[in-house]
This record gives C-alpha cells, structure tokens and sequence, in this order.
C-alpha cells in the first residue's frame, strides 16, 4: 500500500518540477539582514524576508532578547490557557493596545495563524462571512475553516459588498472581511465605504493588516486614525 502512496507522491513531485513550481529549501548561514550569505558560501541581498525594518538583528531587540531570556527562560511550556500566560506577554498585548487604540491583544506567533483561528471562533452555520476577492491566503483558508455561509465579493467593489450584504440579512450575524492592503497590487481597501455599509446593514468588520501596518510612510496608526473610522473596526488582525 505504502508503494502506491510513495509512487504517486514521487509522480506528484515531478510534475512539480517539471512545471518549474518546486521549491527548494534555502538554507542560510548567518544572522538575517539585507545581506545573508548561503548554504555554499554565497552572499545574496534578501528582498523576501518581513525584516522591512532590520529589526532581527538590531543590537538593542537582540540585547533585550538576552535580557528577557535571562529573567523568563526560553518558551512557555505550555499553551497559555493551560498553564497560564506570563506576564510580559500581557504587558507586551497591553502595549499594543495602548498604541493601536484597540480594546485589547491577542498574541499569535504569525497573522496566518490569526487569521486562522478568527472566524471558526466567532461564526457557526447561522452566521454569514463577507470576503473580498482579494484577500490574503490567510484570510481566506480561515474563512474554510469556518461554517457560516460564505459570500465574496469583487475586489473593493462597494456595489457588489452591498448586494451581497442584502442576500446575507437572514444570518445572525454578518461579518465583512478584508485586507486593509490588498497584497498583490498595493491598493488600498476603500475602508470608509465599507464601514458605512456595515453601519447600514448591521454587519461586523475585520481588516486585515499583514501588509498595511507598515504601509504608511509617515504615520503607521494612519489607517484608522486618518480616517477617522476606527470605532467601526470590531476586529483587526496585524503582523
């Protein structure tokens, strides 16, 4: 049986390759920064890591790294709701929070795995999820995971949110799901637009901002406070 599996998944493997769409592991051999060098001794410029501000191997995160693991060890030992959670990832949530204007801070070790866990928990099959076309991989394998009726919209298309909105009103609840910056282009969600709709039709809305955080070039609160529309946003997910 085993022999089956393993030709089938060898057949799969070049296929893969055959279509160029194998993916190597790269291994690298230095610290992570503009410049890492390698397995084989070469020194490439890294365009694709989420470092955007060098912040990896900055002398006073990694002197606070040491710090922290000197006080606090190294790892939890556990999930958090079993053995409890330590106190500097409060303060750390309550800073966030402090700094994003928001409620409170849930720390997930990425915004994949947010995504992931947000809307199984907050809709069941009485609900309705509203997506863009557009949406983050992660957003859109959290809403799989979910049992509310799914609906999806074209992308920042207010006309098409609304229409969706109205096939939606029989669900108990109605949530609006949405990059804050779409990913594969850089645009902007037309985040006004949709909190009025929202507002009109008695939905909730989640943005999105894996990308967006950081967009700003002057101001990275700029997405809810320049628009003045932050009390609509029920829920944020961010990296």
């Amino acid at each position: 049986m085993y022999g089956d599996i393993q030709q089938g998944l060898a057949e799969t493997l070049k296929e893969i390759r055959s279509e160029g769409l194998y993916k190597a592991e790269r291994v690298i051999t230095t610290a992570q920064g503009a410049q890492i060098e390698v397995a084989g001794g070469q020194q490439v410029l890294n365009f694709c890591a989420n470092n955007y501000l060098g912040l990896a191997e900055h002398p006073e995160v990694v002197a606070a790294a040491h710090a922290a693991l000197d006080r606090w060890g190294y790892g939890l030992s556990s999930v958090r709701f079993i053995c409890g959670t330590q106190q500097i990832h409060r303060d750390l949530e309550a800073s966030l929070s402090a700094f994003l204007g928001t409620e409170d801070t849930i720390l997930y070790t990425s915004c994949f795995d947010a995504n992931g866990g947000l809307f199984e928990t907050l809709l069941s099959d009485q609900d309705a999820v509203i997506s863009d076309a557009l949406n983050h991989a992660s957003i859109i394998d959290g809403i799989r995971l979910c049992k509310a009726r799914r609906f999806r919209y074209d992308n920042n298309d207010m006309q098409d949110l609304e229409a969706k909105l109205r096939e939606a009103q029989g669900a108990r609840r109605r949530l609006i799901a949405t990059d804050g910056v779409f990913s594969m282009d850089g645009s902007l969600a037309n985040l006004p637009a949709i909190c009025e709709l929202a507002d009109r039709y008695q939905a909730l809305v989640m943005v999105g901002r894996l990308i967006s955080r950081c967009y700003a070039k002057q101001n990275l609160r700029y997405n809810q406070r320049s628009l003045q529309i932050q009390l609509y946003f029920q829920i944020e997910t961010s990296m």
